[in-house]
């Protein structure tokens, strides 16, 4: 059984530093917010002041057991997003998304609705798309003078495949989304004849032999600041106007069956990576040459790229991290100590024996 306590303590909020991998939730108190506590309400902003925290999770995507697809042989990039039952980062109910389900159980510790919460992720992931790293904030308008009990608690409420992995307070100006200096994203791509069952669900089998050296000199197109509209989904840009892009690094790793494509940049359009990794793998598979990456970036036209490749499926990608300048993330001093979790313990009892 889960309790929580809520008491009148002074706001406080405190920083981390920059992790690679997580989730990272916030809190943030508008002044004078009425809260009601076991021992009374809080009204006045001497009572109710502003606190933010921050929560570092990951998810992953859950395969559909009762859900399968047949492929044929002569497409080598299809779309498994019907083989997943979390339906991405964007609040949706059904089926329940990743924010939706966090927003629940916050609202149930909370006592408090979705917009009095105002849960915002630093990346809308796709459908079937992992999470090591994601990102977001929401507003609550109460303290906390610990934050094991709601550590333990959002656990307990979230599904097996979310995990509140840490939880510590920062500083009010935090932003999940506008604080970001970069983002890092992994691509597996498992290159063998027969797939690795283990693996079958975090990399996408490619059974053709794939040229690494090829892919290596393609990516290196990517590499800095380009118009990535070729590889934006013309459906949705997630509202960005602009769609120039830097890229900081762009590596194709070999691990043994496994490749493994590293992209780290200032940020991504709607589908962006998926359509990047789809044209490497066609490149790999020797069947365009590497200088059409920087032909269908200097096109500008999304149809361009669907003559050669479609997109990669998106079980293959992970959010790695989100990283931040450590301003932002500086640490006020007596603040909540930070939060990694608890080890449960043995209660002993005495019994008297007679």
């Amino acid at each position: 059984m889960i309790v929580t306590r809520h008491r009148r303590v002074p706001v406080r909020s405190c920083a981390r530093q920059i992790f690679h991998g997580g989730d990272y939730l916030c809190f943030d108190t508008p002044p004078g917010f009425v809260y009601r506590t076991p021992e009374g309400f809080l009204s006045s902003p001497s009572q109710a002041s502003s606190s933010k925290l921050l929560l570092y999770l990951h998810s992953r995507t859950c395969p559909c057991v009762s859900t399968s697809i047949d492929h044929q042989q002569n497409q080598p990039i299809t779309d498994r997003l019907s083989l997943y039952s979390r339906e991405g980062w964007q609040y949706q109910e059904s089926p329940p998304t990743i924010q939706c389900l966090i927003e629940k159980a916050l609202a149930r510790f909370t006592k408090l609705d979705r917009k009095q919460l105002c849960l915002v992720g630093a990346s809308r992931t796709d459908a079937g798309v992992h999470a090591w790293g994601q990102v977001a904030h929401f507003v609550t308008p109460f303290p906390f003078d610990g934050l094991e009990s709601l550590h333990a608690a959002l656990n307990g409420l979230l599904p097996s495949d979310i995990r509140v992995r840490e939880i510590r307070a920062v500083p009010p100006e935090f932003h999940a989304r506008f604080s970001t200096i970069s983002k890092l994203y992994h691509y597996k791509i498992y290159n063998n004849p027969v797939m690795d069952p283990f693996q079958s669900h975090y990399a996408y089998h490619c059974a053709y032999k794939l040229n690494p050296i090829a892919m290596r000199e393609a990516a290196s197109y990517f590499v800095g600041r380009h118009d990535f509209s070729s590889f934006a989904n013309s459906s949705c840009n997630d509202g960005i106007p602009n769609p120039v892009k830097e890229i900081f690094r762009l590596h194709v790793e070999e691990m043994h069956h496994v490749l493994q494509v590293e992209v780290e940049g200032t940020g991504f359009l709607y589908r962006q990576v998926r359509n990047m990794v789809a044209l490497l793998i066609e490149i790999g598979r020797e069947a365009q040459p590497p200088h059409a990456v920087p032909d269908i970036l200097a096109a500008r036209d999304r149809r361009e790229l669907a003559k050669v490749a479609m997109s990669a499926p998106p079980h293959g990608l992970c959010l790695v991290s989100v990283n931040y300048s450590e301003d932002v993330l500086k640490a006020p001093e007596g603040f909540p100590a930070v939060s990694l979790g608890r080890h449960r313990t043995v209660s002993k009892c005495k019994l008297l024996f007679y």
